[in-house]
């Protein structure tokens, strides 16, 4: 007996608005095209389907069309690209939404935007991945305008930053911090590796956040310590080679130390070898630093470190010379070379 056409087609319906597999996400917002995240809207299109659609987003046009241009131009399977005129239009008719901003004010009025918009429904839940570097409890104060906004789990705000920089959006290579819900995971995974090539999940929202700034807060102080070891070896007439070989054959070995030595020379492929040009800026550096400062504040944790390191980078990027070069430049500040 053949089963009953209508009834077969109802079923398959209802099967497919009840699916979680996060193949269906095929309407994404990319909102905030800077060094970062124009490289990481251009590797999430490539990675779509032609099914699919990316809509766009700055306040920078000409990067939203230089972009959009570029996808179009090289598409070569990628998702559909749209250009949008506010964070709001971007977001109206998508299942994710992808925010990679500078500043906690830039993510509280893009989302502010976005929750006053009148949405349209969707056949899932939406998802919201801030790959922004704010403060955790920023972040926190948005995922809460999200559940607000969209309640009984219409909307989820996740924590996502990453770290690899520059270098490693245009690869596809960024390591991903995830802070979320165990239950949406697998559905956020799907989208970052599209990005990256590592996710690692943190804990609940604002987890992924509160693990990048205790990781960059960690960098802050290797980087200055590794600059003063290494003038105080040349200082002694060391070889700064030498002393680096010593050093990372040792107990002091570290990032800055092993990869991103701030010494000219001892590492051909630092920013140090190339006038300190390219790499983490001092810049973004400072940032960081200043937000797990805050962060710190608010969970009473004492930084015994934290206001001198401040100092040490707020007054080499003042020098002119470290002005907008790579985090490793204190070494320049310290030794006083040129």
């Amino acid at each position: 007996m053949k089963p009953n056409t209508r009834i077969w087609r109802q079923l398959l319906a209802q099967r497919r608005s009840f699916s979680t597999n996060p193949q269906r996400l095929d309407n994404y917002a990319f909102i905030g095209l800077g060094q970062m995240g124009y490289q990481m809207a251009r590797n999430l299109q490539a990675k779509l389907s032609p099914s699919d659609t990316v809509r766009l987003f700055d306040i920078n046009q000409g990067a939203v069309q230089r972009l959009a241009h570029e996808m179009k131009s090289q598409q070569a399977g990628g998702a559909a690209v749209l250009v949008s005129a506010s964070a709001a239009e971007a977001s109206i008719d998508t299942d994710t939404v992808i925010t990679c901003l500078p500043e906690p004010q830039h993510v509280k009025s893009a989302y502010e935007s976005i929750l006053r918009a009148e949405l349209a429904s969707r056949s899932q839940p939406r998802l919201f991945i801030d790959c922004s570097t704010i403060d955790p409890s920023s972040s926190r104060e948005v995922a809460a305008a999200v559940s607000s906004a969209l309640p009984n789990g219409q909307g989820h705000f996740v924590d996502a930053p990453m770290s690899g920089g520059v270098v490693g959006a245009t690869a596809g290579t960024l390591t991903f911090m995830l802070g979320a819900p165990d239950s949406l995971v697998a559905r956020i995974e799907t989208i970052l590796l599209r990005m990256g090539k590592r996710v690692l999940h943190c804990g609940p929202q604002g987890a992924g956040l509160s693990a990048k700034l205790a990781n960059n807060y960690l960098l802050a102080i290797e980087n200055i310590a590794t600059a003063e070891a290494m003038n105080l070896g040349v200082r002694w007439g060391l070889d700064p080679k030498v002393l680096a070989n010593v050093i990372n054959v040792s107990t002091g070995k570290c990032w800055p130390s092993e990869v991103n030595n701030p010494v000219p020379g001892v590492v051909e492929t630092s920013p140090a070898s190339r006038d300190y040009k390219g790499g983490f800026g001092i810049a973004l550096m400072r940032k960081d630093l200043k937000l797990a400062m805050l962060a710190a504040k608010e969970a009473d944790a004492k930084l015994t470190l934290a206001d001198k390191a401040s100092e040490v980078y707020e007054t080499t990027e003042a020098q002119e010379s470290c002005k907008g070069r790579d985090f490793s430049v204190v070494y320049r500040w310290l030794s006083g070379s040129k």
